[in-house]
């Protein structure tokens, strides 16, 4: 109880902490002191579309670079007041609001090609279409009104700007913070692989999110440290978090690789589960200092103790003790698989005190000297230019369509309103605006949340109106509601839902006594809203995920192949780490994530929709162990002394990437299969097989003659030859299994 307790009190105090709810305070402070101010001096007719102007373009305050944010913030504040007056001017006729009406919310749904931060400004100028409707008593011309609204943005700019400047780290560390709790999480899950076989599939679909997770917060993380190198220059500051996030991307592939093929472990392991149980216990402990570290860095606290060098001795002891109970001409593999697993334990281990150390200033991070143009290259670009418009104008592309079926529903949202002459008819296009999504999945979830969201807050406020009607309680609990729902979006939308009814509810209770039949009327508005949005997703060229699944898949079978490219010419070639490595590595972790969320969705869709569900899954699980073999050998061969790369090693190489070639074929060409040549295989598999026996042999006669412990090289030999030779084959199988997989679906 007293650590359920200490877990929910934590959970608080990071949410206090956070840039959402630092975010909200900062909506509220300006959308209140936009009111307050004005109201004082007489001036509230004033107040009220500047404090709508703030209200408008809190959302498009996204995490980014300083200069990505306020630009962001200027086109929303900007964009707010041109769509609010041409709204506002095409009002004074119901034939001339409709077709102006359909265009302009379809030309702002079309901005969203443009990636996150240009929906989160579209979604200023779809706000601003729906509040032109709210009927605002303003005693001033409507120029000056739209005016007004884009000045509330740029007041809102403003403040945020100067609680930048006041705490400029705060959003890095957040970001650190969440990547460092995220890995954690990632590497407490993977521990559990080791020993539930049962759970495996439930566990790894638990990675698969938390790979996603992480690839968006590397994104982010990546952007604002290399934009603030580029900007300061190697700031001490920079450099140490800059290196933080360097040892995260690489404790994930870690975390990654298989350095055992599961269900050959589970054989050979079957009585000896507690020496695996070790290993697990090691990496959960791995996680759970990961977790702490993120705590301290958010809530500048003291940093846990690092007693991890403690549970490195306990498995080397381990490995030991095993070694001595066994005859190891029996249970080579077995003790070989353990010290792969142990190997890869000791390099996480290194990482994380490496993290240690930076954070106790240890170290400062004085090796990071990557030039400027290799660094911009980790930064995914996003273009704007009018091609992407023209491009995507065609019923091909999701966001054309989705934006075509938002202009439609808003449309016949607005008639419906019209029609039965419903008070505030205009929450129903708000209902429309914030449920409707691209997607099937998406959408149908958040009707749901928005539904369940909107009945528990009309509930609430309907057991507050009974209590009080106090106008002064109305107004604070309308305050307090609007910063947590604006907190709370991001994180839990049903539950920012509540607090955005009860807002609404009591904002409006300010204006009109009769606060039951605002409730009233807010439910049903938000009932009808839902029901269209949801209409029309399921009906209105909808974009389900079977349509271009099979481009997603081949593009991370594509990542992944490229990955395998750059691990087979560093093994060649060794000495530094190219940045076409760290590229290609980042493009396959980032597909991948990209893969998972798209078959995510696709679950969330209809069933008539979901054709060939298990063996698209299939393809999820291979891909995705595909990349943790390749993270495998890339992390062995980066960290050890290897012998050279030999011709029976190369063949391999080939047939897998023919295997690949021919999978993406099938996935975009549709193209035939094609077979592999067996006796180059058989004869290639023979000759590494010969060379494992041969050390084997050696080492047998070294037994033989008294030498109980192998030398440094030899134990090396052994392992690359028994680990190499394995996962080669076994990236083999997988390969030939995504191949067939592929030919034996229908729906792609």
């Amino acid at each position: 109880m007293a650590n359920k307790l200490s877990q929910y009190w934590h959970s608080t105090l990071r949410f206090l902490h956070s840039t959402d709810f630092t975010k909200a305070l900062i909506l509220t402070l300006s959308i209140g002191s936009s009111i307050g101010i004005f109201n004082a001096l007489g001036l509230s007719h004033i107040g009220v579309p500047m404090a709508v102007g703030c209200l408008l373009t809190a959302p498009s305050d996204t995490i980014g670079t300083l200069k990505h944010k306020v630009v962001g913030v200027i086109a929303a504040a900007i964009l707010a007041g041109v769509t609010s007056f041409v709204l506002g001017f095409a009002s004074v006729n119901f034939y001339l609001t409709l077709p102006i009406l359909g265009i302009v919310v379809f030309a702002i749904s079309y901005l969203a090609i443009y990636g996150f931060r240009a929906s989160m400004v579209a979604f200023a100028g779809l706000m601003a279409v729906v509040l032109s409707f709210a009927n605002v008593d303003t005693s001033m011309s409507l120029w000056q009104h739209c005016l007004l609204i884009s000045a509330g943005g740029f007041w809102y700019l403003t403040l945020s700007l100067i609680w930048h400047f006041l705490n400029p780290k705060h959003e890095t560390e957040q970001l650190l913070g969440q990547c460092l709790e995220l890995t954690g999480e990632y590497l407490q899950v993977r521990s559990k692989l080791l020993l539930e076989v049962k759970e495996r599939d439930n566990y790894q679909r638990r990675l698969f999110d938390l790979q996603n997770d992480l690839n968006q917060k590397h994104e982010s993380l990546r952007e604002i440290l290399i934009s603030s190198r580029k900007i300061s220059g190697n700031s001490n500051y920079t450099r140490k978090r800059l290196l933080i996030f360097i040892e995260l991307i690489d404790i994930l592939e870690l975390g990654m690789a298989n350095p055992v093929n599961y269900e050959r472990m589970d054989a050979l392991f079957k009585e000896d589960k507690k020496y695996l149980k070790m290993f697990s216990d090691v990496t959960y402990y791995f996680g759970e200092q990961l977790i702490e570290i993120s705590k301290s860095i958010e809530n500048k606290k003291q940093i846990p103790d690092n007693r991890i060098s403690d549970y490195i001795e306990k498995n080397r002891e381990l490995i030991n003790q095993y070694r001595e109970n066994i005859d190891i001409s029996e249970k080579r593999e077995h003790i070989l698989m353990l010290r792969n697993l142990f190997d890869y334990q000791e390099r996480q281990s290194h990482k994380i005190n490496t993290i240690f150390a930076v954070i106790n200033n240890l170290k400062m991070g004085n090796n990071i000297f990557m030039k400027q143009k290799e660094v911009v290259k980790f930064i995914t670009p996003q273009e704007y230019s009018s091609k992407i418009l023209v491009e995507n104008f065609n019923f091909s592309s999701p966001i054309f369509r989705h934006a075509l079926r938002l202009a439609i529903i808003v449309l016949v949202g607005f008639s419906i309103g019209a029609y039965f002459s419903i008070q505030n008819a205009y929450w129903i296009l708000l209902t429309i605006v914030v449920i409707m999504r691209p997607n099937y999945g998406l959408t149908k979830s958040r009707t749901k949340e928005r539904i369940i969201g909107t009945l528990i807050g009309g509930a609430i406020a309907i057991g507050i109106v009974f209590i009080t009607q106090n106008v002064y309680i109305y107004g604070a609990l309308g305050l307090l509601s609007l910063t947590l729902a604006f907190s709370l979006i991001q994180r839990n939308y049903r539950t920012a839902a509540v607090f955005i009814t009860l807002s609404i509810i009591f904002i409006y209770a300010l204006m009109k006594p009769d606060v039951l039949q605002v409730i009233q009327f807010r439910i049903i508005d938000t009932l009808v809203g839902a029901v269209l949005a949801a209409l029309g997703n399921l009906f209105l060229w909808p974009a389900w995920e079977a349509e271009n699944i099979r481009n997603i898949i081949a593009t991370s079978i594509a990542a992944n192949r490229n990955y395998f490219v750059e691990i087979d010419k560093f093994y060649h070639n060794k000495g530094e780490l190219p940045t076409s490595y760290k590229l290609s590595r980042k493009k396959a972790f980032l597909e991948m994530g990209n893969l998972s969320t798209a078959f995510q969705r696709m679950t969330q869709e209809p069933k008539s929709k979901q054709k060939d569900l298990g063996l698209i899954y299939r393809l999820v699980s291979l891909n995705q162990t595909f990349l943790s073999a390749l993270a495998s050998m890339g992390t062995y061969i980066r960290n050890h002394n290897t012998t050279d790369a030999s011709e029976h090693f190369e063949v391999f190489v080939k047939q897998i990437l023919h295997s690949l070639d021919n999978a993406e074929e099938g996935l975009i060409e549709q193209g035939e299969q094609k077979k592999t040549n067996v006796s180059l295989l058989k004869e290639a598999k023979s000759r590494l097989d010969e060379k494992y026996e041969d050390l084997v042999k050696i080492r047998n006669q070294e037994i033989a003659e008294g030498k109980e412990l192998a030398d440094h090289d030899m134990r090396l030999q052994l392992q690359e030859a028994q680990l190499i030779t394995n996962q080669l084959q076994w990236l083999l199988d997988i390969s030939k299994n995504i191949r067939k997989t592929v030919y034996k679906t229908t729906s792609i």
